[in-house]
């Protein structure tokens, strides 16, 4: 038996028929060209398979469940938090560094994702005033 490839699917289906048809049932055959009409369509579903495999995948990672933008939104808070925390022990010490300085303006310059619930926005916002607050009163004191 020759193998010519992939679209060879349909002399292996006439091969079937007409094994089937010396056998001499009395059941159910198909011709030759109705089987290979139907391996293209099983072949071309196939094909078609895999890609609404995918694009079924890919739409449901842009689904975002609001328990994970909230817990997005609680890590970012928690950051700015332990960021302004870092600042007052560095300002207590005498010596605020530069980069923890950089590193919550960042911070604070990222857009948050908005949340379903209003109490924690109003937290958010004002952990985020507070560190705007903060960066501009060590901006100034820097200027003079």
């Amino acid at each position: 038996m020759k193998i010519n490839g992939p679209s060879s699917t349909s002399s292996t289906g006439a091969a079937r028929g007409a094994g089937r048809a010396a056998q001499g049932g009395g059941g159910f055959t198909l011709s030759a060209a109705a089987e290979a009409e139907e391996a293209a369509e099983a072949q071309r579903m196939a094909g078609l398979d895999g890609v609404m495999t995918v694009s079924a995948l890919l739409a449901l990672q842009g689904v975002e469940d609001p328990l994970s933008r909230r817990k997005r939104a609680m890590g970012r808070a928690s950051r700015i938090l332990d960021m302004l925390d870092d600042l007052k022990v560095a300002m207590l010490e005498g010596a605020a560094s530069p980069a923890t300085l950089d590193n919550l303006a960042k911070t604070v310059r990222e857009e948050r994702d908005a949340t379903d619930d209003p109490r924690l926005e109003d937290v958010l916002n004002e952990i985020e005033t507070r560190a705007a607050v903060e960066l501009a009163k060590l901006g100034r004191t820097r200027a003079a």
